[in-house]
């Protein structure tokens, strides 16, 4: 065999190998080519229902504003604005309201006043034979409050639970007295002290509502 030969020979093998390198090398590849295809076509699928999630998860999201504005405050943050916002309400629903007479300024004057007495005056609790004696004391517009509020309300507490009340005029201030006949009524009496007998009664809801109707003759 001549050289030429050999060279020749050497040369057929080593591009046989190369050749069966190659396809051992490109089977592998399109074999994991061929299995990523389905897993990207997968993702294709889901990255075409993704504006389906997105617009999901957005109506949920607007679900929750929504949520959000039912659910806004209803407190109207003072009280006294609270309560002559909901006599507005009362009379705005009503159509035989009479707007020409409707006085909500004598309202707010005498919810100054329940401020007045209910938070700054003093109020001195003496238990007596019967019943309880209070004296309800201020200066200045308390004082004024006062002089206002308390013989008026005496007045609703003497029609109820068979309690007689009076309101006694006082240098400064008034003195209220609630007494009763009736042992547990005493006791009742007492317990309420005077905060608790300012409150006592329903009458102050619809007092207010006339007040403002212009409908009763009140000081304020």
């Amino acid at each position: 065999m001549t050289s030429s030969t050999r060279k020749a020979g050497i040369i057929t093998a080593t591009a046989a190998v190369a050749t069966l390198a190659g396809i051992a090398l490109v089977h592998p590849i399109g074999t994991a080519f061929s299995q990523e295809m389905p897993m990207m076509n997968h993702a294709m699928s889901g990255d075409h229902q993704m504006p389906g999630v997105m617009q999901h998860m957005m109506q949920m999201h607007g679900q929750g504003g929504m949520q959000t504005s039912v659910n806004a405050p209803t407190m109207a943050g003072q009280d006294a604005f609270g309560a002559i916002q909901e006599i507005v309400r009362i009379l705005e629903a009503d159509p035989s309201t009479d707007w020409s007479k409707v006085n909500l300024e004598t309202l707010r004057q005498h919810l100054i006043d329940m401020n007045e007495v209910t938070l700054r005056a003093n109020a001195a609790s003496t238990s007596i034979d019967g019943g309880l004696a209070i004296a309800v004391t201020g200066e200045g517009r308390t004082l004024a409050a006062i002089q206002r509020m308390i013989p008026d309300h005496a007045q609703e507490l003497n029609q109820m639970n068979g309690w007689v009340a009076m309101a006694e005029a006082l240098p400064d201030g008034v003195r209220l007295t609630i007494t009763s006949n009736d042992s547990k009524e005493v006791a009742h009496i007492r317990g309420l002290g005077f905060i608790g007998l300012l409150v006592s009664g329903s009458h102050h809801q619809p007092h207010h509502l006339a007040m403002a109707r212009n409908q009763m003759v009140h000081q304020h």
